[in-house]
């Protein structure tokens, strides 16, 4: 079968190409004498077999010396290799690089980074400044000695040095290269003197041990010390003798041991049968790791170079690699940039390399030393930065630990938590306490099951950062530069703290809290009895009344069934009336015939229709409903009747509430407070308020000024007050209270505001509800094995109910004022003439009244009657009040039957008005006879 010329022709050409591409890779190796990374040059060698092979081709050389790395490389370049790996010093990494520059030979190697743009060094090492400065913000270290090694910790320290002149750190750096070990013995002791308690380690790991173990021969305890162990082989390091001495170390670590494919690695490795060097096995190390993956990089990039069927066959000799000006390899490019684009996960994570050939794209474990081993308490990457994954289950050796040791748990000296006893110089020790603390420290100590020592902090305070210093102090200082293993007082939760220091749960909630001075207790007054309906509900109700009686006056007016007949014969004629009628039918006038007399007659005899619900009955008729005393007329028709029947359901409702308001109202003595919450001390500028100065109160208006716009208003006005608003101390503050006659409120925490409400002189209150919602907590250094144990025994005292008991019996039981609940018993005695001096004014204003208008209408009456009869009012007067008490008499001579009065035509009066009034009197009283 014949091809065709083109296709024929097309495949002599990929076979030229592909037979352009060789087959066997030269790699160089520049190593020190038996080092471990040599060693496992070898072994990552053997295992990538594939096409490309790669050949070694080493030199064992002495790294620091500049002429044996230049006649090794210059030896290496001459034979043809592709590439480099090997380790460098401090030395020779500058000769190493321009080298590499020149020539555009790529040198892949795992030794410590260095800050350079030549392309053609890959570094393996991932840089180690910024997860160390994550770990110390994370720490909040702001003073600590820097411990380096020339060769790899002067890119870190200048990185520290930067940041410390901008943060305003207290940075002590050390040479490890000028020490000797008397020199470096000495060393410790001035740290030890000056309490410089949290130090970093950055050097390799041969040193790094040695450094370890001289610092545990020399010290029997560093429980106090923190150690940055700035070395990405935690693993590897020896740490057992330093773990007895129990200090706190942190470190970073690498390669993932978890990890099943270093697992298999590893074994291969320990089975790998080294016929050149005959070395004793152990695991691989870190840089023993990066070596792997460094082969493994190589492997990767010769074989997409070799699929991309990129020539890069070597043309030169090695009069090459000294030439002025030198010549570089045209092919080196290509390999360089196969190199840089490989992205594979080693056994170091993700291998990746960015344009200056720094490794990126990778993830640093964090690890920390515990009483089991080194352990993991976060990770470090370039998109998120620091991690926190530490859970502490502590082991059944270290719960032992903890039993039968002597702690010192720090406190403060806070009525009613932590208080010296009355004679406590008779005592010693925790005796000379006492407190709700105070018991509480033993409630855990006899939980947890160990011996403590209470000791007061040095400076009275609970524990802030310095905003220049960057150090805490008070007790949370203790807890995080190693002086006290516990505290126990009321420390306020709050996130700054949390995260230098381990809180248990609460063990008392509280909130910010406003204290004044008790107002004067306030007597109810004369018109108190109105009290129990508002202003507006008794205006109402007279309105209500108003309306009630105008209709019941319209539908009775409208309604014909409440009219009714009244027969004017129907009690018989009157005696005194009939001669009187019959005269005046005597004397009729002219032109009235008796015909039309008779008419006249009976339309005057016919029956006459009243009304009883006038206006002033209506009005009588529902003040009766409404005081709930009834009156002598009703309604009789239907729409009426429904008028009397929905105001009597609304007086009976009115009625019940007023009366089931009267008793508390009259009873109790209240209190007239001028502030009731935040929102009423923010409104207005006559009262001054403040909060402890340096406080969490404070740091609370301080950090919600910006979300709320009350608070915000309140830290406006504390910030900018003259005087100033802030106390130092809280008995301060409450005697700022007491002495400012009610100008001054406090914002204090509400568990202290009700201790002080209930001490003499017993002349302050809480008022409002709670501004905020927080709790106290016990306190422990950041990984301390206390933390659980202790944690666990404050819930426990809770669900047993031991924290309330503490509670009552230091607030309550011990206070010296009455508790609320019974003073509000005590105040519900027997009424006072004050409490219903108002009803009495009433009645004697009503009686007055009712005498002024019975006044008036005599005299109106007597006006009308003198008219009338055209005689003096003198007279009338007499007549009016003789006949008003003729029909009061009922059955006398003067009045008739259902209060018809029976009145007389009396004479003339004469010249003189008395002897007229005697005559009428004595016609009046002669009357009562007939």
């Amino acid at each position: 079968m014949r091809l065709p010329p083109v296709s024929l022709l097309l495949m002599l050409l990929g076979l030229c190409s592909g037979t352009s591409f060789p087959s066997n890779i030269n790699i160089g190796g520049l190593f020190p004498t038996g080092s471990h990374e040599y060693e496992v040059f070898r072994f990552a060698l053997s295992q990538h077999q594939d096409v490309p092979k790669l050949v070694p081709q080493v030199d064992m050389v002495d790294t620091a010396s500049s002429f044996s790395m230049t006649y090794a490389f210059c030896s290496q370049f001459s034979k043809g290799v592709y590439a480099l790996m090997g380790l460098y010093d401090r030395r020779t990494v500058n000769m190493l690089m321009s080298f590499c520059g020149s020539l555009h030979v790529c040198f892949i190697t795992p030794s410590f980074p260095v800050q350079t743009n030549n392309q053609f060094v890959l570094q393996l090492r991932p840089q180690l400044q910024e997860p160390l400065m994550a770990l110390l913000d994370h720490f909040y270290w702001t003073r600590f000695v820097y411990m380096y090694s020339s060769d790899s910790g002067l890119t870190v320290l200048q990185k520290i040095l930067d940041t410390a002149a901008e943060r305003n750190w207290q940075v002590t750096s050390v040479n490890l290269d000028s020490l000797t070990e008397a020199t470096f013995i000495k060393l410790l002791t001035d740290l030890d003197y000056k309490k410089e308690f949290q130090i970093i380690v950055d050097c390799e790991l041969e040193r790094l041990n040695s450094i370890i173990n001289l610092i545990a021969a020399q010290r029997r305890n560093l429980k106090n010390y923190h150690y940055i162990l700035a070395n990405l082989g935690f693993m590897d390091l020896n740490l057992t003798e330093f773990q007895k001495l129990k200090p706190n170390v942190t470190g970073f670590q690498l390669v993932n041991w978890s990890n099943p494919t270093m697992e298999k690695i590893n074994q291969d490795w320990l089975d790998f049968d080294n016929k050149d060097l005959k070395l004793a096995r152990r695991r691989l190390r870190y840089t023993g790791a990066l070596t792997f993956d460094g082969v493994s990089v190589m492997a990767a990039a010769f074989h997409n170079l070799r699929q991309q069927r990129i020539d890069i066959s070597r043309r030169g000799n090695a009069g090459e690699c000294l030439a002025n000006p030198p010549a570089p390899w045209g092919q080196g490019i290509d390999i360089q940039r196969a190199l840089q684009q490989v992205r594979l996960d080693g056994l170091t994570g993700r291998v990746q390399f960015d344009e200056r050939g720094h490794r990126t794209n990778y993830t640093v474990t964090v690890m920390e030393l515990s009483l089991r081993g080194p352990r993991k308490i976060g990770y470090w990457n370039e998109r998120r930065g620091y991690v926190n994954t530490a859970i502490y289950r502590p082991s059944m050796e270290e719960f032992q630990s903890i039993q039968n040791k002597t702690y010192i748990i720090t406190t403060i000296l806070e009525a009613p938590y932590m208080m010296l006893k009355k004679n406590h110089e008779q005592f010693e020790g925790n005796d000379r306490y006492e407190g709700y603390c105070a018991e509480l420290a033993s409630e855990i100590a006899k939980h947890v099951g160990f011996s403590y020592k209470l000791e007061l902090v040095g400076d009275g305070k609970y524990g802030a950062r310095d905003a220049e210093t960057k150090m805490w102090n008070g007790m949370v200082g203790e807890l995080v530069y190693g002086k006290a293993d516990v505290a126990v007082a009321p420390l306020t939760i709050t996130l700054v703290r949390e995260q230098v220091i381990d809180f248990t749960k609460p063990f008392m909630s509280l909130g910010i809290s406003i204290m004044i001075k008790k107002p004067t207790k306030s007597k109810p007054g004369v018109f108190s009895f109105l009290d129990p309906l508002a202003y507006e509900i008794w205006m109402c109700i007279v309105f209500a009344y108003i309306g009630v009686s105008v209709v019941l006056f319209l539908v009775s007016r409208f309604s014909p069934y409440e009219w009714k007949a009244e027969d004017s014969d129907e009690d018989g004629p009157e005696p005194d009336r009939v001669p009187e009628a019959q005269a005046k039918r005597d004397r009729l006038p002219a032109g009235f015939s008796p015909a039309q007399n008779q008419n006249q007659q009976k339309e005057k005899d016919a029956p006459e229709h009243t009304n009883d619900f006038g206006i002033f009955n209506s009005l009588w008729f529902s003040l009766g409903a409404f005081m709930q005393q009834g009156c002598d007329i009703s309604p009789r028709s239907l729409s009426g009747r429904i008028v009397g029947g929905v105001w009597w359901f609304f007086t009976l409702i009115i009625i019940s509430s007023y009366t089931a308001n009267l008793a508390a109202f009259l009873t109790v003595e209240r209190m007239v407070s001028p502030i009731e919450s935040a929102e009423d001390l923010a409104k207005q500028t006559e009262i001054a308020y403040g909060t402890l100065d340096g406080g969490s109160t404070k740091e609370f208006f301080r950090s919600k000024r910006s979300k709320i716009a009350v608070f915000e208003k309140m830290w406006s006005y504390m910030r900018g007050a003259d005087p100033s608003v802030f106390v130092k101390s809280t008995s301060e503050g409450v005697s700022r209270v007491r002495k400012s006659k009610g100008k001054y409120a406090y914002l204090l925490e509400s568990t202290m505001n009700e201790y002080i409400e209930q001490r003499k002189p017993c002349d302050t209150m809480k008022v409002g509800s709670n501004l905020d919602s927080k709790g106290y907590g016990v306190a422990t250094p950041k990984g301390s094995p206390l933390r659980i144990p202790v944690n666990l025994a404050v819930l426990k005292l809770n669900e047993q109910a031991i924290l309330d008991k503490l509670k009552n019996k230091w607030w309550y039981d011990k206070g010296e004022c009455e508790h609320k609940d019974s003073s509000r018993k005590d105040k519900t005695s027997a009424l006072s003439l004050s409490n219903v001096a108002g009803v009495f004014y009433i009645l004697i204003g009503g009686l007055g009244l009712a005498m002024l208008v019975a006044l008036v209408e005599f005299c109106y009456k007597s006006r009308i009657e003198s008219r009338r009869m055209k005689e003096l009012i003198d007279a009338a007067m007499l007549s009016t009040s003789l006949g008003g008490m003729g029909g009061a008499g009922g059955s006398s001579g003067l009045g008739g039957e259902n209060g018809r009065v029976v009145t007389h035509d009396f004479p003339k009066a004469g010249p003189q008005g008395f002897p007229c009034m005697s005559k009428a009197a004595s016609l009046g009283l002669s009357s009562t006879g007939m």
